[in-house]
């Protein structure tokens, strides 16, 4: 009677042999290279637990020297070593100084001195002498007291370099619905308060009121939350250049202390504040388009003809402003503008402006003397490393830059430092469904994080709900 088989091939020698299963990678050997198997495992979980031990070291000497725990220690020593230096050469230039000044000094007090003795000896004098020899006394302690010719001055420039911790956290905000809602207009273009001609710039208030900037219609309208019409609260009397009237308006900005709208007035060359019904022209003959305003209540106002913004401190408009970004004639260098639209200005009352012919946006630190492009810049075109005339330009909490990148008819936001953006919203080709955008213009969030975007072409307002 012939014996059963119950041999089977191994996987590593490929001979019939008795077999045992390796449950790990599904395969069978023989005893012998089962157990040279095992030996190979066993190495590989020693290499595993080396590289434990190791990655362990790594991380103790992380905790007592990390790389930027030394580089501050290194900054540190090279900024003293320049204070110190710095210190030197000016302790050099006054003690130098002041061994002239000195001599000066005791050679007028000894003059005075000899000029008493003589006068002890001759014991002549009247009041006349005696006042005289006063009023020498007190020149020479003035002098002495109060030397005119020499002082510390101190430069706000720094001959440093300043350092800053930058920390990345997780987004407060991070993705909205992607169908908007309709929050102000969307009944075709037109003069009636339920429609809108080419909204620009809005505002969103603390109440969730939104301004919006009726470009064609000469004219900034109110939407409170939930309405359905809007109320004109600056011009709505005709285009012009009167008091109070508006011509192609392009930004606003609402000062929520005294509740007064300031506006820039594109044709008319000014930007002109409304005041219970009052108006004040604020700053003339400046090719505005837009308008921000920081924590300290100082005006930022885009030129897009000179190719600057200038800041303004509020109630102070009787000069010419201070330019925090470009101001270098046109250009695409970064130091130069070209065409300038939308402002932001962050907590560090940094500038992000919206450098609409380069197709990118610029990042002013304050006192900057050139910017920094924090989205675009590539070129015109629709990748996601590009940009296609920037308009409404926003920054969160986190400093993440939300762009409205109008002929691509998307928001996108970029992360400064990162070579490309990411879509929020749109980006699904021109159109008037809710999943669509035509050419974005303004943006705002509110204090929930609802991210609110003007169509121009659809003359709408639409809502974009934050998804908690």
């Amino acid at each position: 009677m012939a014996m059963a088989n119950n041999k089977t091939q191994c996987f590593k020698c490929n001979k019939d042999k008795i077999t045992y299963p390796c449950e790990g990678c599904s395969q069978r050997f023989c005893l012998m290279d089962l157990t040279e198997h095992k030996q190979i495992l066993n190495d590989e979980l020693n290499n595993i637990a080396n590289d434990y031990d190791q990655f362990k070291e790594i991380i103790n000497e992380q905790k007592q020297n990390h790389s930027l725990i030394e580089q501050i220690n290194g900054w540190e020593v090279n900024s003293i070593e320049i204070i110190r230096r710095k210190a030197q050469n000016c302790r050099e230039i006054v003690i130098e100084h002041l061994a002239t000044f000195f001599n000066d000094i005791e050679m007028k007090f000894n003059d005075l001195s000899e000029q008493i003795k003589q006068i002890r000896q001759d014991d002549e004098f009247n009041e006349i002498n005696l006042n005289y020899l006063k009023k020498q006394l007190t020149e020479i302690t003035e002098i002495l007291n109060n030397p005119s010719n020499i002082s510390i001055q101190q430069n706000s420039q720094s001959f440093i370099n300043e350092i800053s911790i930058t920390i990345s956290k997780k987004p407060k905000w991070d993705k909205w619905e992607q169908n908007a809602t309709t929050v102000a207009a969307g009944n075709g273009n037109g003069q009636k308060l339920n429609q809108l001609n080419f909204p620009y710039g809005i505002f969103i208030d603390e109440k969730k009121n939104i301004f919006i900037v009726d470009h064609d219609n000469h004219r900034v309208v109110q939407w409170k939350y939930n309405a359905k019409k809007g109320q004109t609260v600056a011009g709505g009397n005709g285009q012009g250049n009167s008091i109070h009237q508006l011509n192609c308006p392009t930004d606003v900005v609402v000062d929520q202390q005294n509740h007064s709208i300031v506006i820039a007035d594109y044709e008319n060359r000014r930007v002109i504040q409304w005041l219970n019904g009052k108006q004040q022209i604020l700053i003339e003959n400046i090719d505005c388009f837009g308008l921000t305003m920081d924590k300290n209540g100082f005006l930022y106002v885009s030129d897009y003809k000179k190719n600057e913004v200038k800041r303004w401190k509020m109630g102070e408009y009787n000069n010419e402003g201070i330019v925090v970004a470009g101001g270098n004639g046109q250009g695409n260098q970064v130091n130069q503008l070209n065409c300038p639209g939308f402002i932001f200005v962050d907590e560090d009352q940094s500038v992000y402006v919206s450098d609409r012919e380069n197709n990118r946006v610029m990042k002013w630190r304050k006192d900057a003397k050139e910017g920094t492009v924090v989205a675009g810049g590539n070129g015109l075109g629709k990748n996601l490393d590009q940009l296609f005339y920037p308009q409404g330009v926003i920054v969160d909490g986190l400093g993440q830059i939300y762009v409205a990148d109008c002929w691509n008819h998307r928001v996108v936001r970029w992360c400064e430092g990162k070579e490309k953006g990411e879509i929020v919203v749109g980006g699904n080709g021109e159109g008037n469904e809710t999943y669509q955008l035509n050419h974005p213009f303004g943006l705002s969030f509110d204090d929930e994080g609802s991210l609110y975007v003007a169509e121009l072409g659809n003359h709408r307002i639409d809502k974009f709900q934050i998804i908690q």
